[in-house]
């Protein structure tokens, strides 16, 4: 062969940068912790579409804000950009979907995605219309009430019947062990994770004390619905996560199957119930969105409601950002190269209130949603890509339900309060004084 003929190696990019702030690491570090949409906001104006930080648990970050990126790195080969690291699952457990990655991931998303699809959701439509009614029975009428934490309490009881299949003994103790855990791991999953946890009095020890509960009460759990003589009739996640298999026939274990209903409930249970106490405090202070929702409540059409979640959607995105990890030597993003290590975050509530996107984002106007698909990569609420979040359709259903449950059995009062302020949880971000609203029962339920 002749040297003509031999190829060299292909050398690796250069790295190429957005540009950063010139503030010291610490200044930045704490910017993105405490206030970190207000960080982003003004990181973009400075230096547009994106940025580089340094911050805590995820290091070296490459932010991007501008929705052809976003759709760039969410369609990227999994073999060059991953599962962001850390991630959840040091909350949630190995055997979550939030820590695998690869051919892992993509196996473990099969299994999950039937029962979060067509007639499984259908079935659970009960249920959310049960516990929403369980709930309002208590709610008091012609006096101000925080929406957000009934709304919790929905969201909590829903998901416990339809993707654990709990009831009786074990429904309240998940009830009990589930809330105070969701709010702790919600809080600690943007802190670094110690090396001990130092018993009960730390947090980390606490939140290991909640785990070692839930995983007792599941474990029997397991054994019940296992026994059930009705077991093949069952719908629920729980029954059905048992009752699949891999395409080699194993199955999952037991550990993966609480690490996953863990996942399911932790997802689904906090970000569903703050966008409908957000919606509540958005319909509240538009009228004339109020009256179209009460008029099409009438009827069996939802157009206008499922416009009104995605407005809300948009307009008050509750989980702001979606990752990914370098693993690649390089990646190229547009105009730029990321080197390995390096965390790519993109700004989901940024992307939402681009006026490129969406005009005149700061008015809520469910309309902009009415007739036509959400355009993405302009509209994503639930990341993209393959770590997609499974079960949107679920939180989909849910929130439409719960909002035509309250709407047929309850007036809602409009306010010309001014618009709540946006609060971080940790990882979810809340109306700030948990979307207040006044209700009154209707003699006559909506129909």
């Amino acid at each position: 062969m002749s040297e003509a003929t031999i190829e060299a190696p292909a050398s690796t990019p250069a790295p190429i940068l957005p540009p950063s702030p010139r503030l010291p690491k610490a200044i930045q570090a704490l910017g993105f912790v405490v206030a970190r949409r207000r960080t982003v906001e003004a990181m973009t104006r400075r230096h547009g579409d994106a940025f580089t930080l340094r911050v805590p648990v995820f290091g070296n970050m490459v932010a991007v804000a501008e929705p052809q990126l976003a759709k760039q790195l969410f369609a990227a080969n999994t073999d060059d950009v991953g599962n962001i690291q850390p991630n959840l699952s040091r909350i949630l457990g190995s055997g979550s979907v939030f820590a695998l990655d690869g051919a892992e991931h993509k196996r473990r998303r099969k299994l999950l995605t039937p029962p979060f699809h067509g007639k499984s959701i259908k079935n659970y439509e009960v249920i959310f219309e049960e516990e929403t009614l369980r709930e309002a029975a208590s709610w008091p009428e012609g006096q101000q009430f925080e929406s957000l934490e009934p709304m919790m309490r929905i969201t909590l009881n829903a998901i416990l019947r339809a993707v654990f299949g709990a009831e009786g003994e074990q429904l309240d103790e998940l009830r009990r062990i589930i809330p105070p855990w969701v709010t702790l791991g919600s809080r600690l999953a943007v802190l670094p994770t110690p090396s001990r946890t130092y018993g009960r009095l730390t947090p980390w020890g606490r939140l290991a004390a909640y785990r070692r509960q839930y995983d007792a009460v599941v474990e029997r759990l397991i054994d019940s619905v296992a026994a059930d003589p009705h077991f093949e009739e069952r719908d629920d996640v729980l029954t059905l996560l048992l009752r699949s298999t891999y395409e080699d026939g194993s199955a999952m274990s037991r550990r993966d199957i609480g690490d996953e209903l863990l996942t399911l409930l932790a997802a689904g249970h906090e970000t569903t119930a703050s966008t409908l106490a957000w919606v509540f405090e958005r319909v509240s202070r538009h009228p004339q969105v109020l009256r179209r929702l009460e008029d099409e409540a009438r009827t069996g059409d939802n157009e206008y409601r499922q416009a009104t979640i995605l407005e809300t959607q948009r307009a008050r995105t509750v989980i702001d950002f979606a990752g990914r990890h370098v693993y690649a030597p390089t990646f190229a993003l547009g105009d730029y190269v990321i080197p390995r290590g390096y965390s790519i975050f993109v700004a989901l509530g940024h992307i939402h209130g681009r006026p490129q996107e969406f005009p005149s984002p700061k008015l809520f106007d469910p309309e902009r949603f009415l007739g036509k698909r959400p355009a993405t990569p302009g509209f994503v609420p639930y990341g993209g890509g393959t770590r997609r979040c499974v079960g949107a359709a679920f939180a989909n259903v849910e929130m439409d339900v719960v909002l035509r449950t309250v709407l047929r059995h309850f007036e809602i009062q409009t306010t010309t309060a001014p618009d709540e302020k946006i609060h971080s949880r940790g990882v979810a971000f809340t109306p700030k004084a948990g979307g207040r609203v006044i209700v009154r029962r209707r003699p006559t339920p909506l129909a």
